[in-house]
């Protein structure tokens, strides 16, 4: 991106409070093992449900050659920190298990897999739900497996190696601490004539252009008293 620690190591040198920072608004990584459980899915973008002990989001998952992407993705790696898992229902908006309850009353001669193909890619089906179940009929299926399978579809949980690092990532996590400054003005309270804007502080918005407007609007703050 071309940036680099500069307002940072000014602001220590003044005595200024500067929060850890890391990549915000970023792609997740999966290991190896994960990787090849998920090889045949990269490319398919999935409504979903992302979510961790602090934020949720409801947005399209993207399934990548690295790991995880999409706008959910994006959007909760800014509250995921290394080491924590993230819980996803890949189908947010239906109840499975009275769903696979009701195809079984009407359509018992049906496959789990093509009835699950309705909601879902069959590639996301056959990568989640495993031969011989997938490929039974739903007269052969008890209450207790489709359980099982609405868990694996709807409580998928999964701890990222890590993320795509500041390469991919869209904004900065962490930065010059809000409280040194003026919301008024971007100016240092304890350092007259310096001030700090956008990026170098410890403001960290949504996706959909909230970036920008804090460059934007804390760019413009300083420059009317400039």
């Amino acid at each position: 991106m071309g940036a680099s620690p500069f307002a940072y190591k000014t602001a220590e040198q003044f005595g200024v409070k500067v929060w850890p920072t890391r990549a915000g608004l970023v792609p997740f990584t999966l290991d190896v093992k994960e990787k090849e459980k998920l090889g045949l899915l990269s490319g398919i973008a999935v409504d979903s449900l992302v979510k961790n002990t602090r934020m949720q989001f409801r947005e399209n998952l993207l399934f990548t050659h690295r790991g995880l992407s999409g706008p959910a993705i994006l959007q909760i790696s800014s509250y995921w920190h290394s080491g924590e898992t993230i819980q996803i229902d890949l189908l947010p908006e239906r109840d499975l298990y009275e769903t696979l309850i009701n195809a079984r009353e009407n359509q018992p001669q049906k496959q789990l897999n093509s009835i699950l193909s309705t909601y879902l890619p069959r590639r996301v089906v056959e990568t989640f739900i495993a031969s011989p179940l997938a490929d039974k009929k739903l007269y052969e299926i008890t209450n207790r497996d489709f359980q099982l399978v609405t868990h694996q579809i709807k409580s998928w949980i999964i701890k990222p190696n890590g993320t795509e690092g500041y390469r991919t990532a869209e904004v900065t996590i962490g930065g010059i601490d809000c409280d040194a400054l003026s919301s008024k003005t971007m100016e240092v309270k304890s350092v007259t004539g310096l001030y700090f804007i956008g990026e170098a502080v410890d403001v960290t918005g949504w996706l959909g252009g909230y970036n920008f407007q804090w460059a934007w609007s804390s760019g413009w703050a300083a420059g009317q008293v400039v």
